[in-house]
């Protein structure tokens, strides 16, 4: 075992890593600057599990009922051999008539236990197709992709990769949500763009890895939602460029993990002090106090989506609180504050009771003009 697994099994104690997949790696776009994040995510620590036992676990973000929508939206799409998907994106690819080839690998298994199987018959098909040598127009459903984070391998299952006939390679996501009058939610987009982003990546990565140009993978997502309000699925494209950038910038600082962990001191963990093997039926036994001071020597940066992407959300969050910081305000109010860390911080140079500093001096005047107005507005009623 390396110095650097070594020390990310120290980190995460004597347990199986918790395992990346897209969701979790989209996540690392949506905070890039919270360095307590990227050493849990590099070295795999249940977030989820740290929550619970801190007291501060995140509700479920989705619900059985929207769970199984969106499972009954995509065999819709799926359904007959992938007809009422091909008809789609024949119009968005300009297809040519012929029936495409349709690889179901879901036949191979789903469990995880067989990820080895689908990825290598996936990679197997993909460069079949990439090298001219097998059916130019394929829809692979079902597909494994493989990606490395920190220095582990992380499988992840896009909903589908499309081949157009030209040779280049489409990423297509299936959602749910509902896009009325050409109008979606803006955070259920850009999550699935960021999860597209992963997937390209990883297919970029599998043609560079055979030798391949990774110009063959289509930069644009081919998103499929329901049209307005009936369960018709409707196509639209996105570009996913910066995305992808973002995404790789983060990856990258993963593998420079070794800077966040020289900041650690000596034999640090996060270790949950586990009464058995047994994930069945384990208790945590770690102190409670004990474990918020090690989590402590991380340097967190709490913003008000990661309730969206962190299960430590509100364990974050209510640190933010205690310490009243800028953050817990929003992020506009976090942009317009600049350097300014703490709400005390910002009231004091409003109200004239602190001096700002010369790089406040613009801040602190634009502060004491709003407390002006608000004084105005709601002094008398005070």
């Amino acid at each position: 075992m390396s110095s650097l697994s070594s020390r990310l099994g120290t980190l995460r104690g004597p347990v199986a890593p918790k395992p990346h997949n897209a969701r979790s790696l989209a996540a690392l776009v949506a905070n890039p600057g919270c360095r307590r994040r990227a050493l849990l995510d590099a070295a795999g620590v249940d977030k989820d599990a740290l929550a619970v036992h801190l007291g501060h676990p995140l509700p479920p973000t989705q619900s059985p009922r929207a769970l199984s929508r969106g499972a009954q939206f995509e065999a819709q799409v799926k359904g007959q051999g992938g007809a009422e998907l091909l008809s789609l994106l024949r119009d968005m690819l300009h297809l040519p008539l012929p029936e495409a080839a349709h690889n179901d690998l879901s036949v191979l298994g789903k469990s995880d236990k067989s990820l080895t199987v689908r990825h290598a018959r996936t990679r197997s098909l993909i460069l079949q197709a990439a090298r001219g040598r097998g059916p130019s127009r394929t829809m692979l459903d079902h597909p494994v992709l493989k990606l490395t984070v920190a220095g582990h391998p992380v499988f992840l299952e896009p909903d589908l990769v499309a081949f157009q006939s030209e040779g280049v390679f489409h990423v297509v996501e299936i959602k749910s949500f509902a896009v009325i009058d050409g109008q979606a939610p803006g955070d259920k987009v850009a999550g699935a763009v960021l999860q597209g982003a992963a997937y390209i990546i990883a297919l970029q990565d599998l043609l560079t890895g055979a030798g391949l140009a990774p110009d063959h993978v289509s930069t644009t997502l081919l998103l499929i939602t329901p049209r307005n309000f009936s369960r018709r699925p409707a196509a639209s494209t996105i570009d996913a460029r910066q995305h992808i950038k973002s995404l790789r910038r983060q990856l990258n600082r993963l593998k420079r993990v070794e800077d966040l962990l020289e900041q650690l001191p000596p034999g640090m963990t996060f270790d949950l002090a586990y009464d058995s093997d047994d994930p069945r039926t384990r208790t945590a036994t770690r102190d409670r106090d004990d474990l918020t001071k090690a989590l402590n020597t991380t340097e967190a940066r709490y913003r008000s989506n990661c309730r969206h992407h962190c299960h430590l959300a509100l364990f974050c969050r209510a640190q933010a609180r205690e310490s009243q910081l800028v953050d817990i305000l929003g992020s506009s109010a976090r942009e317009d504050l600049g350097s300014l860390d703490t709400i005390p911080t910002a009231l004091g140079l409003a109200d004239g009771s602190l001096a700002p500093a010369r790089d406040q001096e613009d801040l602190a005047t634009a502060l004491r003009h709003a407390e002006r107005i608000r004084n105005e507005l709601f002094g008398g009623a005070a």
